[in-house]
């Protein structure tokens, strides 16, 4: 990983593979490449030892790149000028970023060819050989030894947290099979799986540092610590991992009740709380200021020798190749006449839950909202993360026929086959400028976070909410109400409060957090699994995706408006959860398939 560039790395890394497949017991048990190698070589000392965890950073996939992840993770957020699999219900459509081939390529720098669900299992077994070497580690500090450590413990719980949200409970892999073990281990259920995840992010917060750049080993690398796993990450993804396994889809499918695990939920507050607590107290991470909200996203990059994240992301993707930005994240969302026929734009039933600049949402009768001029008087992350008709897009005197955007009915930018099928564009990763004639793309970066600190926010209010009754509790030993933790987020925005009228009750405030986790986290992979694991997939406001058709009036404003239903996404109970490939499946009969594959 190049922002991770480090004396010490790189020793052993190439020499540690071991190949974990489902698709041969035999071949999974056979012996490893490393077994030739002498242990305490591998093991003895940190520089090595890390030079073996370093690989497991490179099984991190980057979502925007490693097979169009927008099939799959965005929901009733975009529409494609080709139907998604996923719209139509085909679950087994998994090949492009899930199931991808494990091949030598997934180990080098092409992040086209690192999908989720070889690496996340090749990660946990290499996780595993860490954590079984570990008396081996003698010629190190007690510092080395528990960074080397935590950094194994997260990357286990991590691993198994990427896998179980999208498949469900499964077997936890807490040790490194031989081939005399009995490899016949059975899924377990959601809850289970969660709870063996947050014991070993519990403990990996309890090794790592807060900031590698105060500690004596990252001072060998200092400066080059940004991405490397800290307490706040461990943190981060207990609260999202207890968070996911209270939520109603995961805790039916572990209990029979679709409803919020109270108890859970308040284990996932304390953990958010903790992390809310630290970055109060030592700005660790802290809240982007609006002035540069894009900083979260995107960065003009002179070089690349700059990625996105600001102060505020706490986890990014790792960064196998710098000029994938430019084919990967800006050419799926600009206009088709800048060179790509096939383009991604938001719907405009997504588009609906941004609110108004006074902060109520636009079905509020008190909101101002005018459906016969729906652009104007919105809220400001509507203007930085939406295209709509008449926005420039073209900074300089180049490209004439395409300097402004023309998403009427009939216009150059609006098409079924080319163009956006909805009547807008989208530009949170793909900010003007990034084209042809301008050519700012030459030197910019922009990576899907993974997590950052206004989710954790948005996580901890939730996690108050459905844990202690109400928006106006809070987490014992830390004052932070819910309905505070969201409106800090909200005023971020340049958004004001929320209204009493969507506080004043449980139901009410879900609805409005439901609806800013929407708005803030446009476009970042949270929608699909939100929509889920609250059991709300299957909705009809979730499912209809729509276009807005319309003409241009002679004053430039939209005339003649008509919401038309795109494509109606086929969403049934079995939709819950993705279905694992045949062959798996038919290993061994503990390895039970999802209901309704």
């Amino acid at each position: 990983m190049k922002n991770r560039n480090i004396n010490y790395i790189l020793v052993i890394v190439s020499a540690i593979i071991m190949m974990l497949t489902f698709g041969s017991c035999e071949k999974y048990l056979d012996k490893a490449p490393e077994a030739d190698i002498k242990a305490n070589e591998v093991y003895g000392n940190f520089r090595s030892y890390q030079g073996f965890i370093e690989e497991l950073y490179n099984c991190v996939c980057d979502y925007n790149k490693c097979r169009a992840w927008n099939e799959y993770l965005f929901a009733d957020e975009t529409l494609n000028n080709n139907p998604y699999p996923f719209d139509q219900g085909n679950y087994w459509a998994q090949t492009r970023m899930l199931y991808g081939p494990f091949t030598s390529s997934s180990t080098g720098s092409d992040p086209r060819n690192k999908t989720i669900w070889p690496l996340a299992w090749y990660g946990i077994r290499k996780a595993n050989v860490a954590l079984s070497n570990l008396d081996l580690l003698v010629d190190a500090t007690q510092e080395e030894k528990d960074i080397i450590k935590g950094q194994a413990l997260f990357f286990r719980g991590w691993f198994h947290f990427e896998l179980m949200r999208w498949w469900g409970g499964l077997p936890y892999m807490d040790k490194a099979l031989t081939a005399e073990d009995d490899f016949n281990v059975p899924r377990l259920s959601y809850r289970e799986t969660a709870l063996k995840a947050a014991q070993d992010f519990r403990d990996a917060a309890d090794l790592l540092p807060l900031n590698w750049d105060s500690t004596t080993v990252g001072k060998v690398t200092l400066g080059n610590n940004r991405g490397r796993i800290n307490k706040l990450y461990a943190l981060g993804y207990l609260g999202k991992d207890l968070l996911y396994a209270a939520s109603p889809m995961m805790n039916e499918e572990s209990t029979g009740t679709n409803a919020f695990d109270a108890e859970l939920c308040k284990q996932a507050a304390e953990a958010f709380a903790e992390v809310l607590k630290i970055c109060d107290e030592t700005h660790r991470y802290t809240l982007q200021p609006w002035s540069s909200w894009t900083d979260n996203f995107w960065v003009w990059s002179p070089g690349n020798k700059t990625i996105n994240g600001g102060t505020e992301v706490i986890m990014l993707p790792t960064v196998f190749r710098y000029d994938r930005v430019r084919w990967s994240t800006v050419m799926g969302t600009c206009p088709a006449e800048f060179g790509n026929a096939t383009v991604e734009v938001p719907t405009n039933n997504f588009v609906k839950n941004y609110a108004m600049a006074n902060g109520l949402p636009i079905d509020d009768p008190a909101s101002g909202f005018n459906p016969n001029d729906p652009w104007t008087g919105r809220e400001p992350r509507f203007y930085s993360d939406i295209v709509k008709d008449g926005d420039r897009l073209i900074i300089g005197t180049g490209g004439a026929a395409d300097r402004y955007a023309l998403l009427y009915n009939g216009g150059r930018h609006r098409s079924s086959t080319k163009g956006s099928v909805t009547g807008f564009y989208y530009k949170r990763y793909s900010p003007i400028g990034c084209n042809q004639y301008d050519n700012k793309w030459a030197y910019f970066q922009s990576y899907i976070p993974y997590m950052r600190l206004a989710d954790v926010y948005l996580m901890y209010s939730e996690s108050v909410l459905q844990g202690y009754g109400s928006g106006s509790n809070s987490v014992p030993g830390y004052s932070l109400t819910a309905v505070q933790a969201i409106n800090i987020v909200r005023n971020r925005a340049q958004l004001p409060d929320l209204t009493s009228a969507y506080t004043a009750t449980k139901e009410a405030f879900m609805g409005e957090i439901i609806r800013e986790r929407a708005v803030e986290l446009a476009f970042e992979g949270a929608r699909f699994h939100d929509l889920r694991r609250w059991n709300i997939a299957g909705e009809k406001k979730y499912t209809e995706k729509t276009a807005i058709d319309f003409d241009r009036g002679t004053d430039g404003k939209p005339k003649n408006l008509v919401e038309r239903v795109v494509i109606t996404r086929v969403f049934e109970k079995k939709h819950n959860w993705l279905p694992f490939q045949v062959s798996f499946t038919n290993l061994y009969p503990e390895f039970t398939q999802n209901p309704g594959w």
